[in-house]
């Protein structure tokens, strides 16, 4: 009985570093795209920190991707730059990948 505790125990360890590592990557995800979208408005460094932080709260309102792409859209569009869902997507795997890069670097 002893071996199949530590296993379920290894198991459940397994499962919250990992459950961690995926709220990590998805927070630096946010971030990043953030960023990503602040240069696109030619936001100054303060305001690019300062919105990137929202970006990473706008994540909290649901479930989800679909908060972070519309509060990305909406600012961007509001500040006339021509973009598409496509494209905030796009920019939103390729900072996945990136993340992901970043806190494996770090482990």
């Amino acid at each position: 009985m002893t071996t199949f505790d530590d296993r379920e125990k290894a198991f459940e360890a397994k499962f919250a570093r990992d459950e961690d590592m995926a709220f990590r990557v998805t927070a630096r995800r946010n971030r990043l795209v953030g960023q990503w979208a602040a240069a696109q408005m030619k936001l100054t460094p303060e305001e690019t920190d300062a919105y990137a932080k929202a970006v990473v709260q706008a994540d909290f309102e649901e479930a989800g991707d679909e908060d972070v792409i519309r509060k990305l859209l909406g600012d961007l569009l509001a500040a006339g730059i021509e973009t598409d869902d496509a494209t905030v997507r796009r920019a939103l795997e390729e900072q996945a990948v990136e993340a992901r890069r970043q806190l494996m670097g770090e482990a």
